[in-house]
């Protein structure tokens, strides 16, 4: 079970038909919202932050020692971390609060309703989201959840999506906390980009009147807990705060919160927005339709590596590696897509695996395999169905072929280029090549990797490099599985950078890469 502090876990970073009436009559919120004076919970509140790592997700366990009582708003889809904390507490789960239809990860809330048997589902429907599943408590702007002494008053925050409701958590009528979803973040706001370019318009205008509206009449000490945090491609430039965020913070330093003119705003705010992650549009389906409900124990079916091998070269199954990048360019199996044994393994899995293929995963030795299963399944990737038994080692020791490449040190990228003889290749995000890049690479966004192989040279090596390394041994496995002599860089950038290496910027800032920017 990871949990985390307020601080800790805000410091951490990683990587329908619409129209005006879903834009609430913001003057009625601001009348019915309570006035708090207070910005601690009282002392028999819980308020625990859990982070998915790798989304940069934060989900809430709120709850009232002294009832028994407690409440999750935005749960995961594994949920065993909120009924461990609902155990410590001695609480019962009465709740599960979403505060939108999310894009970026399975909802946990029917999951948790199922393994918990107390939660009832509560969920805005505003702007009618459309939901095909029932709803035990559908809420409208101004309702309230009660959870023993908390009081969660729906403040309708339409703009990231029509149905987006905020959370002012009060007890005996002083408020302590505001949870914003995806409409404000630390530094930042919701995109309203992600329901098709038809309704971005109307989407952002909507985000502009919340900003300028929906929290006027509450105090600037007020909390405020987002659902995402840095790394995340929910919104331009999402920060970490200087201690405890508050409205105040918002108002002074968020730079979307500043523009007072409509049009400013529109534009400022989409021209910076990061590539849409291919996986997204399937994660509102799902959320929307209802997601499955997971068995608890789900394990692959592990076997030895004849039958792996059979498996493999059936073509029937995505093999994916989820060793190190090291250990990986140590020794692999042929055709492999390395997604390194860490929760970034989600958004990566959902840029780059199928979801309707069956994947056979080998883990590292000291690994397990229920992790990345469930890392996976938090971006509907439930279709992991084998696994190697006794991992790389009994694969070698069948005496079954392998491959393997070298690895280049950023000293070594330092001397060979520029080059006519290999092609440097930086597949990070379009704003990290904005910043800088290494002299004489080439531009490629890492998911539209294969899609453009014909626009990276096969006829000599390839050198991969991206932040860490992390992303650049992805790249690599993709292009050696479609016959490319490409090798890593660890480290990457952040080594050059270490080393006191030069780099340059592009001649034109922000387009690296129109495709991704319009994904």
């Amino acid at each position: 079970m990871t949990t985390f502090n307020r601080r800790e876990i805000l410091q951490h970073s990683g990587a329908l038909g619409l129209g005006a009436a879903f834009i609430p009559a913001l003057a009625s919120v601001v009348k019915a919202a309570e006035k708090p004076t207070a910005t601690k919970p009282p002392s028999n509140i819980v308020l625990e932050t859990i982070e998915a790592g790798g989304l940069s997700h934060y989900s809430y366990f709120l709850g009232d020692k002294n009832a028994g009582v407690a409440v999750v708003i935005d749960p995961r889809r594994d949920v065993q971390v909120y009924l461990d904390l609902a155990k410590q507490h001695g609480m019962k789960i009465t709740h599960a609060i979403e505060t939108h239809v999310h894009a970026d990860f399975v909802s946990g809330s029917r999951q948790l309703a199922k393994q918990s048997g107390t939660a009832k589902i509560a969920a805005s429907i505003e702007g009618d989201p459309g939901y095909a599943f029932e709803i035990d408590r559908p809420l409208r702007d101004g309702d309230e959840v009660k959870v023993g002494s908390i009081r969660l008053r729906g403040i309708h925050t339409p703009g990231h999506t029509p149905e987006h409701m905020s959370y002012l958590a009060s007890s005996g009528g002083e408020g302590w906390a505001l949870f914003t979803g995806d409409f404000l973040f630390v530094g930042s706001v919701g995109r309203p980009d992600l329901m098709g370019v038809q309704n971005t318009d109307t989407l952002a205008k909507a985000l502009y009147h919340s900003v300028q509206n929906a929290f006027t009449q509450l105090p600037g000490e007020l909390q405020i807990y987002p659902a995402h945090g840095p790394g995340s491609p929910c919104g331009a430039g999402i920060k970490a705060p200087e201690g405890d965020p508050t409205l105040a913070q918002e108002r002074k330093g968020n730079p979307y919160w500043r523009m007072k003119d409509e049009d400013v705003f529109i534009e400022a705010l989409l021209e910076a927005q990061p590539p849409v992650p291919y996986y997204w549009p399937r994660m509102k389906e799902i959320n929307v339709a209802g997601p499955e409900i997971l068995s608890e124990d789900r394990q692959p079916e592990l076997v030895k590596p004849d039958k792996f091998e059979q498996l493999v070269h059936s073509g029937e199954v995505q093999l994916l590696d989820t060793r190190s990048m090291h250990s990986f360019a140590g020794g692999h199996i042929r055709g492999a897509m390395n997604i390194g044994y860490n929760e970034v393994i989600s958004m990566w899995g959902g840029w780059m695996l199928d979801p309707d293929k069956p994947i056979a995963m080998l883990k590292p030795a000291q690994g397990n395999f229920k992790d990345p299963v469930d890392w996976l399944a938090r971006v509907g990737l439930t279709n992991v169905t084998t696994g190697l038994k006794g991992d790389m080692k009994a694969w070698v020791n069948s005496g079954r072929a392998f491959d393997s490449y070298p690895t280049m040190t950023v000293h070594e990228v330092h001397e060979r280029f520029p080059s006519d003889e290999m092609t440097l290749l930086d597949v990070r995000q379009p704003a990290e090549w904005d910043m800088g890049h290494l002299p004489g690479a080439q531009y490629l966004f890492l998911p539209e990797i294969p899609e453009k192989l014909d626009q990276v040279d096969k006829s000599k090596p390839v050198v991969v490099y991206c932040g860490n390394g992390y992303r650049a041994s992805l790249g690599t496995s993709v292009l050696r599985a479609h016959g490319f002599d490409a090798r890593s860089v660890p480290g990457s950038w952040d080594a050059w950078v270490a080393a006191g290496y030069n780099s340059v910027k592009p001649e034109r800032p922000g387009k690296a890469s129109e495709t991704t920017r319009t994904a």
